[in-house]
């Protein structure tokens, strides 16, 4: 279920782990905050944040209780959690907004749109660390791009501007 963590983690210290729930946003603990594991125990995590204004910083994320999303089961699954998942790889989206000093990218299956394609390239503070996978047939990748939508909007602001 996309809404809950993995129920069973194993975890050593030195271990990259994401936020995936907003815990304190004022000192950096927010979904999507990417951090290294620098203490385990029963009731929490100590850990330092690896990427941000608040980089550096080290804190204590403790198990917070986390519940399914109506509509997911016939019924409510209750449990008590760390809100965080491992962060050996994360999706284009949860970049959006990291500098990071190493990027792959795997374009077997071509990007869903041209934009989240620059997000992903673009994430890489040094292009020399960029390593991209493609499918062997492949020297490119499709470039897609929805004209209807385009044309939709283009027509939407064109009506906007006439009035």
């Amino acid at each position: 279920m996309p809404s809950l963590p993995p129920s069973k983690l194993t975890l050593k210290v030195g271990t990259p782990i994401m936020l995936i729930r907003n815990l304190r946003q004022e000192d950096g603990l927010c979904n999507g905050t990417r951090l290294i594991i620098t203490g385990l125990y029963q009731w929490n995590i100590t850990a330092q944040i690896i990427a941000g204004d608040h980089k550096g910083a080290e804190h204590t994320i403790p198990r917070i209780p986390l519940e399914t999303s109506e509509g997911q089961l016939s019924f409510t699954l209750r449990r008590v959690q760390f809100a965080i998942r491992l962060c050996f790889a994360m999706t284009i989206n949860k970049s959006q907004g990291q500098s990071l000093k190493q990027v792959g990218v795997d374009l077997r299956v071509p990007a869903f749109s041209h934009g989240q394609l620059y997000v992903a390239l673009s994430r890489v503070t040094n292009v020399a660390k960029l390593s991209i996978l493609h499918a062997k047939s492949l020297d490119a990748t499709e470039n897609v791009v929805f004209p209807e939508v385009l044309q939709r909007f283009c027509t939407t602001a064109l009506a906007v501007e006439v009035s």
